[in-house]
């Protein structure tokens, strides 16, 4: 191994156990996690269960699962489920941008005075 892959190693390795120091920039990047995170959570969150609940229909429908769990047929009870899932699915990301949206503009003017400051002073 070459002398430059060593120190590189060395110091990625090093970097690891050092305090870094928390700068502007990376309070506002917090921020704008802060912003995002709740509406990324709904996101994939409702997003898997409609899934789920979307094959769970699918499910029913094509094969003798609901004969074993006692529905009889499972083609009305398979459809009815997977087409509520389809509906969750879709209605899934408008939720989403609109979560997103509320967040934006709950703390917009704080994130743009911040960014200002920033900006002014760098």
């Amino acid at each position: 191994m070459y002398k430059e892959d060593q120190e590189f190693f060395i110091r990625k390795i090093r970097d690891q156990y050092t305090e870094k120091e928390n700068t502007p920039l990376d309070q506002l990047r917090a921020m704008d996690a802060q912003v995002k995170r709740p509406a990324l959570m709904f996101g994939w969150i409702f997003g898997i269960l409609s899934a789920l609940l979307m094959g769970s229909g699918m499910s029913l429908v094509m094969t003798d699962l609901a004969s074993v769990i006692g529905l009889g047929d499972g083609m009305t009870p398979g459809i009815v489920i997977g087409v509520i899932g389809l509906i969750m699915t879709c209605i899934n990301y408008p939720i989403y941008r609109r979560i997103l949206s509320s967040r934006k503009k709950q703390f917009k003017t704080q994130i743009l005075q911040f960014s200002s400051r920033m900006l002014q002073n760098p």
